[in-house]
């Protein structure tokens, strides 16, 4: 039997006792994770889909030179198998069944409740007030209608100013808007796919409903845009979006349509544009014909670099580095301004994405949607990413 792992969450390990790495299942069919010793991680390599058992054992030890028993092998994959971290009949089904209880479910649950906010809607709205009151004054953007914006999709712990600052500026829009498109920062598709849901999304401060007439209508011009639809179950970049939109929609009653976009990684590796692949084009050919028959905010989820340690193997940072971070960011932020989604995604690919952006598709998206239509830069803020202040995730606001 061949043996295949399937696309599971990979997060270096190590104490004083032990190093490697710790696998774990990003779509939570699973709730098991695994810690894999470093001597034997490029055996995970070896799993896929090409090789069986005995083909594995044989590639390690003539890769690395280390002897391992048939029991140990054995040991391994069932652990592997276990923990449903193997594409095969028993993942297929547990697959299934979790797509089935997603799928019946009355709307898709919150999952940050307690940890990105509180619980119950008193205390939600108690604490986006308390950083929607810190906001020091109102621009004269408030006076024109907003057509889109850029938001953060990190922790309001870290990220409220920034998300205040920027959904302020729509605040007067909302009270008018039919519909409000959602583009999230996918982190578990690699592909570039572009994965929509017919669920209506959950909080505590109740629910808002899909567009399923806009979600038919994204399915019959993209067929694959439910093949990633668990995604949306655990991915939190839509929900810190919902959570600010109903806050100020004051009653307003309006439709969202909620989509998840994708890694443009391959992109920068080819002399294509992200717009030149037939589905990326299709969705933003349906988005801007949806702004022309509906009064509509398009809000793309997305923050910018990751850098440090945590992410990467680049060294701490310092008060230096950091400085040079913002400078970088900054350049990019006057191309999301006043220039075009290509430029935009040059000045990230130049550099093969050194500052590894995290939002570059629902960003690229939506500039294209609103071609021509100015930003202003509403916020800008470095977080920490470690104790030790060595790691920063930067994140911004623009409106349109």
């Amino acid at each position: 039997m061949k043996i295949k792992l399937r696309d599971v969450r990979i997060q270096p390990f190590a104490d004083k006792d032990n190093q490697g790495i710790i696998l774990s299942d990003p779509l939570g069919i699973s709730d098991k994770a695994l810690f894999i010793p470093n001597a034997i991680t490029i055996m995970l390599a070896l799993m896929d889909g090409t090789r069986d058992m005995s083909t594995i054992k044989t590639g390690f030890e003539l890769r690395t030179g280390i002897a391992i028993n048939q029991h140990q092998m054995e040991d391994l994959v069932s652990q592997l198998d276990d923990a449903l971290f193997l594409e095969n009949e028993r993942f297929a089904q547990a697959f299934q069944s979790t797509l089935y209880q997603y799928r019946s479910a009355r709307s898709r649950p919150p999952i940050l409740t307690g940890q990105c906010y509180p619980a119950k809607s008193n205390g939600l709205c108690d604490l986006l007030k308390y950083y929607m009151d810190r906001v020091e004054s109102e621009s004269t953007l408030q006076q024109h209608t907003v057509n889109g914006i850029i938001c953060p999709h990190i922790d309001f712990a870290r990220g409220g100013p920034i998300y205040a600052e920027v959904w302020q500026q729509a605040q007067s829009t909302l009270k008018q808007v039919e519909l409000i498109v959602i583009l999230g920062t996918d982190h578990n598709e690699a592909e570039g796919k572009i994965t929509l849901t017919c669920q209506d999304y959950e909080t505590p401060l109740g629910v808002l409903p899909t567009s399923q007439e806009l979600v038919n209508l994204f399915a019959s011009e993209v067929p694959s845009c439910f093949d990633h639809e668990l995604n949306h179950r655990n991915e939190h970049s839509v929900e810190t979006a919902i959570v600010w939109a109903q806050y100020l929609l004051c009653g307003n009653s309006c439709e969202f349509l909620p989509i998840l976009c994708g890694s443009f990684h391959q992109f920068m590796r080819s002399d294509h544009r992200p717009s030149e692949e037939t589905h990326v084009s299709v969705t933003i050919d349906i988005l801007k014909k949806i702004r022309c028959e509906r009064n509509t905010l398009i809000v793309a989820a997305a923050d910018l670099a990751h850098m440090g340690p945590v992410f990467s193997n680049y060294p701490p940072l310092n008060d230096a580095d950091k400085a040079r971070i913002e400078r970088h960011d900054r350049e990019l932020l006057t191309i999301m301004e006043q220039g075009t989604a290509d430029e935009f995604f040059a000045a990230i690919s130049v550099d093969n994405d050194r500052r590894l952006i995290c939002g570059i598709p629902p960003i690229y998206i939506t500039m294209s949607i609103l071609k021509n239509i100015p930003g202003k830069v509403t916020g800008y803020a470095q977080c920490p990413a470690s104790d030790d202040g060595t790691s920063v995730v930067s994140i911004c606001g623009i409106v349109y």
